[in-house]
């Protein structure tokens, strides 16, 4: 018998609106953020002094915070871009130059560790009593939803100046596990998102009201397009060793794991001698258990989560396959991802000769080094990839910008932030082959959770095009929790301009990132930390002549 029956335009309609309210995308957020969204151009955080005579507490004693005066804050003045000029000759003075055109606008975040809290296999017991902060805070009980507060922000500032692309340069997970990066990728898609693992535990009888329970992410505004970089905790255990096979068993079992005291010698990871802690989900400040010397303390078992597996960089580029925003697998390519080659190259507006060139620059899974993997790292294949990307992107007159985990030519005292013995290059010879492109105006990295800026000078001066800039931006985990926006500008002299901006995730007062945000600013003052410098700067780098007659004409003109 023949189907006579038709769908009504109106039913169309009801159904395609229900289709929408129910897509992701459509769903409110759970916890929205501040209705008030700026830059740290327009004013900043600043901690409240702890008061004089303070009870010493330990960083896990998160219930004595407040009544102690620690985590305490209050939004301070704006801070002005600082103009640096490192990179031009000594006579140039910039006064009279002006902005006239933007070219490309985006944004970086960085060193979201996302963790999972209830994992058998985090290093609590380094830091918990106030040794090293990587190993304990207080935020790692809601890594996710600062995340998500951290992307409302950015939708929030792509409404005011709209932003070409994103980018994570990596450490999305601390401890390189499986559900730690379906957490990033899927709050970044706009998912629901269940923070807890092993058995549901619920501190707080009731929906969203403590920071096991699940919630409504917002999603990345669907216009902004968002790229990956790969970090040494996205493949490596707590980022320093790839994990042997007691730690692959220990990540998916409910044992707690035990190690040595002092697990940045790689001995200790085959001692047998401390229990590492957990935090108990079901408690409200999390509390730390399981920890302890073995002699004397008694064993605790958790439930269990194949979610927690530890993944290899292969799986870990992989799964960015997984996603329902754009691009479909966020910059890698799956033949490249296939064999574990992390690196790729884009170009964000096809209307600009801007290129940006994505380089994996953490040490590979089967690095025998002995010391901890977060070192630079070049072996044949990627030097010879970046030089290929670099002669092309030169040849072809585009701008380019390096954008890596790691960061190179810093002055940093601590020789694991240096480059890897092993490395095919050293770093002197690397900078000075990157000093022979005039059009490398940018290396972006994050890694060491600073917010810092280093000028890479031509070794020329009859030649200041050769210099280029390197920004690291600080962790979204450690206090100031930031990511950082770029704008690149045609100036009236046809330099270029590079305003590096510093953003604090827009909170809202009472919001599980708020109180994240408390716990950042106490493990800073009980950590007693350097202080962590916000710093908003415009770059100024010199153009050859051939880039400065060939972008003349691009860009949004600026109105006066």
């Amino acid at each position: 018998m023949k189907n006579n029956f038709r769908i009504r335009p109106s039913l169309l309609i009801t159904i395609g609106i229900l289709l929408v309210l129910n897509s992701p995308r459509a769903q409110k957020p759970s916890y929205p953020i501040d209705t008030k969204v700026v830059t740290t151009v327009e004013r900043m955080i600043i901690p409240v002094p702890v008061p004089a005579g303070a009870q010493k507490i330990f960083p896990y004693e998160l219930s004595k915070y407040e009544q102690n005066g620690y985590g305490k804050w209050q939004f301070g003045n704006g801070l002005n871009y600082q103009k640096r000029m490192d990179l031009m000759p000594d006579s140039y003075t910039g006064s009279s130059v002006k902005k006239i055109a933007k070219l490309l606008n985006f944004f970086a975040i960085t060193d979201i560790h996302l963790t999972d809290k209830e994992s058998p296999t985090q290093a609590i017991y380094l830091g918990y009593k106030g040794d090293v902060i990587s190993a304990y805070s207080g935020i790692m009980l809601s890594t996710t939803q600062v995340l998500d507060a951290t992307i409302q922000t950015a939708n929030a500032l792509h409404k005011l100046n709209p932003f070409d692309f994103g980018i994570s340069l990596g450490d999305d997970c601390n401890s390189s596990q499986y559900n730690e990066l379906r957490w990033f990728i899927d709050v970044l898609d706009g998912k629901k998102i269940n923070p807890d693992s092993g058995k549901k535990d619920d501190p707080i009888a009731g929906p969203l009201n403590d920071y096991q329970d699940e919630y409504q992410s917002a999603g990345l505004d669907k216009n902004i397009p968002w790229y990956q970089a790969i970090g040494n905790h996205d493949h490596n255990w707590m980022g320093i060793y790839p994990p042997n096979d007691y730690l692959k068993k220990s990540y998916v079992g409910d044992s707690i794991i035990k190690m040595g005291k002092n697990i940045f010698t790689q001995a200790a990871i085959n001692e047998r001698t401390i229990y590492v802690g957990v935090f108990d989900g079901n408690t409200i400040y999390g509390d730390v258990v399981g920890i302890g010397p073995v002699s004397s303390t008694k064993p605790v078992l958790i439930p269990a989560d194949k979610n927690r597996r530890s993944l290899s960089s292969i799986e870990w580029t992989n799964e960015f396959f997984n996603t329902s925003s754009k691009p479909i697998g966020h910059g890698f390519n799956k033949a490249d991802a296939a064999k574990g080659f992390a690196c790729y190259t884009f170009e964000p507006k096809a209307d600009l000769p801007i290129k940006v060139i994505v380089l994996d620059d953490t040490q590979k899974d089967g690095d025998p080094s002995t010391d901890i993997h977060g070192h630079c790292f070049l072996d044949s294949d990627r030097y010879n990839w970046l030089v290929k990307e670099l002669d092309k992107g030169q040849a072809e007159g585009k701008l380019m910008i390096i954008a890596a985990h790691v960061p190179v030519g810093i002055s940093d005292p601590d020789p694991e932030m240096g480059m890897a013995t092993n490395s095919v290059t050293t770093e002197a010879n690397l900078i000075a082959k990157l000093n022979t492109y005039p059009n490398l105006i940018l290396w972006v990295a994050g890694h060491r959770h600073l917010n810092t800026v280093t000028a890479l000078k031509s070794p020329d001066p009859a030649h200041p095009e050769l210099g280029f800039w390197e920004v690291e931006t600080s962790s979204l985990r450690e206090f100031p929790q930031q990511f950082r926006t770029f704008e690149i500008a045609r100036n009236s002299d046809n330099t270029v301009s590079i305003f590096a901006t510093d953003v604090d995730p827009a909170v809202k007062e009472g919001s599980l990132a708020a109180t994240s945000r408390k716990y950042a600013i106490g493990a800073y003052e009980l950590f007693k930390m350097d202080p962590i410098f916000s710093f908003n700067a415009e770059l100024i780098k010199q153009l050859s002549p051939e880039m400065q007659l060939k972008i003349r004409n691009y860009g949004t003109q600026i109105s006066k």
